[in-house]
């Protein structure tokens, strides 16, 4: 029986037991694929017991995500599947920061056209192939993958934006790696070489390892 002829109490729990079958996620052409009514996705967007993260992609409010510290970075790879979480975003998920960021930061190859976010708040940086390209690690997650930087590119990252971002935040970071029982010194040298930032990274080495 069509999702649409039955009551709404019903059509609800029909559409969050398909947005459960299908990952947490769904696309509009899915939805209307297997008969949902786009009318009952906006009410149900309304009553938020579903969220709008972009348009066209729609998720369950109540999902969890037990395996990373943010479930935003699920939504944004779902909404872009290019995206990599960075910067003070990455140094959260890495314990390299005391910064408890209001919006999400995200790398993006710099010639990419990137739709409108509704759903979370996200501060997009525009990366250069060379760049964009170094350093990704990914994250396994029930719902899919979740790409990031590691913990050298991410700081060598902040000391590219310290000016922007705060120096205070990349030198905090850098000491929390140098303090780490497993960093590495001459992959850090290898990231900041290609970040060009070097010179000024190796000076705080040399002060905070003495």
């Amino acid at each position: 029986m069509p999702i649409y002829t039955i009551g709404m109490k019903n059509k609800a729990f029909c559409i969050e037991k398909f947005l459960k079958n299908n990952g947490g996620y769904a696309y509009l052409h899915e939805f209307i694929k297997n008969k949902i009514d786009p009318r009952d996705i906006k009410k149900l967007v309304e009553a938020k017991r579903i969220e709008k993260i972009k348009k066209g992609l729609y998720r369950l409010s109540n999902i969890q995500y037990p395996e990373i510290l943010n479930m935003s970075f699920v939504d944004i790879t779902k909404a872009i599947n290019c995206s990599v979480v960075c910067l003070i975003s990455a140094l959260e998920y890495h314990d390299l920061t005391t910064q408890n960021p209001g919006e999400i930061y995200i790398a993006v190859p710099h010639n990419k056209r990137i739709p409108k976010i509704i759903y979370p708040p996200v501060n997009f940086y525009y990366f250069r192939k060379n760049l964009y390209d170094l350093g990704i690690i990914e994250i396994p997650t029930i719902y899919g993958n979740v790409k990031l930087y590691n913990q050298e590119k991410t700081i060598c990252d902040m000391f590219r934006y310290r000016k922007k971002l705060g120096e205070d935040i990349a030198i905090e970071a850098l000491k929390i790696y140098l303090n780490k029982k497993g960093a590495d010194l001459l992959k850090l040298k290898e990231y900041s070489e290609v970040c060009q930032v070097k010179t000024i990274i190796e000076s705080y080495v040399k002060v905070l390892v003495g």
